[in-house]
């Protein structure tokens, strides 16, 4: 019977350009049997390949259309079509309206648009888009980015994990993620931009981060997309001043297993 937990492994946190040492916003989650590539920044594709083949993935989930959560479909594209692989079918991609014009408009070099949907079979999320991948329930909510952008939930037999994609706080973000096991949530920003009639928030800060966790009554919180001009260690500390429960941080190749009774483990 195939592992009930659910797992995941960070392929990269970093924002808005990959470091040395750590790709983009990238992770695996499995759980039951399912492997689902959420988010493919900049760089992921490589550590994605320590875990699992392009042609072994259940599906792949995109919060929004900025490069750093993004980019290397262009690079699976060519993986999964022009290389060593033969997919049996199309890999499922869900992610925000236009994504398949987007990849096509990067992708074709001549008159003839290149063959997106021999690569993925695109779905176009909405909000409270719902869909099941193996034994795992993935919900989308509309988030506030500036731009179409997701939130996601993840629920298995084992356990389950939201994650804020990039966002302000919002409500749809504590509704997705009420009483999640994990929530995994991005704290880019080091403080909030000044008040101005242009400004616009769609970021969180480590204090956003904790007061999203414990609004939405998560068990556990993981910061990731820790912006430049902050520590992870920082992060850490300061949205643990607003969340009561444990805090880690989303470093590259840390795994999580997660599981509804409320045991918490990485590695």
């Amino acid at each position: 019977m195939a592992d009930q937990t659910l797992h995941l492994t960070v392929l990269g946190s970093a924002t808005p350009y990959p470091s040395a040492d750590n790709p983009c916003s990238g992770y695996l989650v499995t759980g039951g049997g399912a492997r689902i590539w959420v988010d493919a920044g900049s760089g992921t594709l490589g550590p994605l390949q320590r875990c699992t083949r392009l042609d072994e993935l259940d599906a792949i989930w995109i919060s929004h259309l900025h490069a750093d959560h993004s980019a290397d479909l262009l690079t699976a594209y060519y993986g999964a079509l022009y290389a060593d692989l033969t997919l049996a079918a199309p890999i499922p991609l869900y992610g925000p309206p236009g994504i398949a014009d987007r990849l096509a408009g990067f992708l074709t070099n001549g008159a003839a648009r290149s063959p997106v949907e021999s690569a993925f079979a695109v779905t176009e999320l909405h909000d409270g888009h719902r869909v099941d991948v193996g034994p795992l329930r993935l919900t989308s909510r509309a988030v506030a980015h500036g731009m179409p952008a997701f939130g996601l939930r993840i629920d298995g037999a084992g356990g389950s994990l939201a994650y804020s994609g990039d966002t302000a706080p919002c409500a749809s973000l504590t509704e997705l993620a009420a009483g999640c096991d994990v929530l995994l949530c991005e704290a880019d920003s080091d403080r909030h931009p000044a008040r101005t009639a242009e400004s616009e928030r769609v970021h969180h800060t480590p204090e956003d981060a904790g007061e999203t966790a414990t609004k939405a009554g998560a068990r556990r919180l993981i910061v990731t997309h820790v912006g430049r001009s902050l520590t992870p260690r920082a992060a850490v500390e300061r949205a643990s001043a607003r969340f009561d429960g444990p805090v880690e941080h989303a470093s590259p190749g840390a795994e999580f297993s997660i599981k509804g009774d409320a045991h918490f483990a990485s590695a």
